[in-house]
């Protein structure tokens, strides 16, 4: 399945709940809905609520370390009511490319965990645990038991011309401590000792999403998650709408540096977005607008008047920094440049480049501190 259009732009207006106007809710799950052993506050009720409300909720995960039936397990454990084909798991992905490349019952190492090992026998390949017994494909995906042996073998098999599948590339995942490292982490300790890049199946390449749309049925398919670059930049690559949540890894700092293939059709607080209307941002000249609040960027910083809800106020910020990044800078003519070397007049200022304009009092203006 290929999809080809276009995502909608970002920062898109709604003007119903999101869960009225998308029929499938793909959500990714560390830091979105919940993070370690337990649920984000307040998620599983709005995803009861939205689901009450006709949205089909599939849960999509970059994480391999658990099959999909645990995984449902889990989330139930919530009072979700969800069962093990509502979750794809980008191991589920990496076996699907493996099925399409050898026939069944071919030997494929496994660098990982039993969420890797169900996937494969799900696609009817034969998981081993050792390159002497030929692989054809290593596939590697996020464990907490990976040890040295693991990643050593990988990379024998793999020099040995077994072909390199990972699930994933994120250098960390949300923990109830705090950051820690992820498959990404791993991959790159495999990567220093073989010639080659990994086929990846996760987030933010299309295979995952791809799956979980043909799996799910999706006809009009919302991707929500807390990073930017895999769920955000996912949605990109598919074609597809996107809602960032803050209760991950990423926030209003980082969307606001955002390059625009990062950049979400929606932003809110948490998952109870899926239950409002999304203002869209007016545009007049320098200013950006967005339902009460007023933005724009004068000599490198964000200016921002007005009050309302704190997000309306994030979107009119959003939408004056993503502008004023973008502008192209303007030439300057060789007759200008030398009036202006001979104190005659300034120089026209280029275009900000991404990351150097000031937003921290902005945010706090609308009431989004670090």
């Amino acid at each position: 399945m290929t999809r080809t259009q276009e995502s909608p732009a970002p920062l898109s207006a709604c003007d119903e709940p999101l869960a009225g106007r998308y029929d499938v809710a793909l959500l990714d799950l560390d830091g979105v809905v919940y993070v370690g052993p337990d649920p984000v506050p307040d998620a599983p009720e709005n995803l009861r609520k939205a689901a009450a409300e006709g949205m089909r909720i599939g849960y999509i995960t970059n994480n391999a370390s658990r099959p999909a039936s645990v995984v449902a397990e889990h989330l139930a454990s919530f009072g979700l009511d969800v069962i093990g084909e509502d979750v794809v798991t980008s191991a589920q992905a990496a076996a699907k490319l493996i099925a399409k490349e050898f026939p069944k019952g071919s030997p494929v190492l496994v660098v990982g965990g039993e969420g890797l090992i169900a996937a494969l026998e799900e696609y009817e390949l034969k998981p081993v645990r050792s390159s002497d017994a030929n692989p054809v494909a290593v596939v590697q995906g996020f464990h907490p038991d990976v040890n040295w042996v693991m990643l050593a073998d990988g990379a024998h098999a793999i020099n040995e011309g077994a072909k390199w599948y990972a699930t994933n590339l994120d250098l960390t995942i949300p923990t109830a401590g705090g950051k820690a490292p992820g498959n990404g982490t791993l991959v790159q300790a495999v990567r220093a000792a073989v010639e080659v890049d990994p086929i990846v199946a996760g987030k933010p390449e299309a295979p995952l999403l791809e799956t979980s749309i043909e799996r799910l049925k999706a006809e009009r398919p919302l991707m929500i998650g807390d990073r930017l670059d895999s769920d955000i930049a996912g949605a990109h690559n598919v074609g597809i709408a996107s809602l960032w949540v803050a209760t991950g890894v990423h926030d209003a700092y980082d969307l606001a540096a955002a390059p625009k293939n990062e950049r979400p059709t929606y932003i809110g607080a948490g998952l109870g977005a899926l239950r409002e209307k999304h203002p869209g941002v007016t545009v007049d000249g320098a200013k950006h607008s967005c339902e009460g609040w007023t933005a724009s960027v004068v000599d490198g910083a964000v200016a921002v008047t007005g009050e309302g809800k704190p997000y309306d106020g994030l979107r009119a910020i959003l939408s004056a920094v993503w502008a004023a990044v973008d502008a192209p800078a303007k030439p300057v003519a060789k007759t200008a440049a030398k009036s202006a070397a001979r104190g005659r007049r300034p120089l026209p200022k280029p275009a900000p480049e991404l990351g150097s304009i000031k937003i921290g009092e902005a945010l706090h203006r609308v009431g989004l501190d670090k």
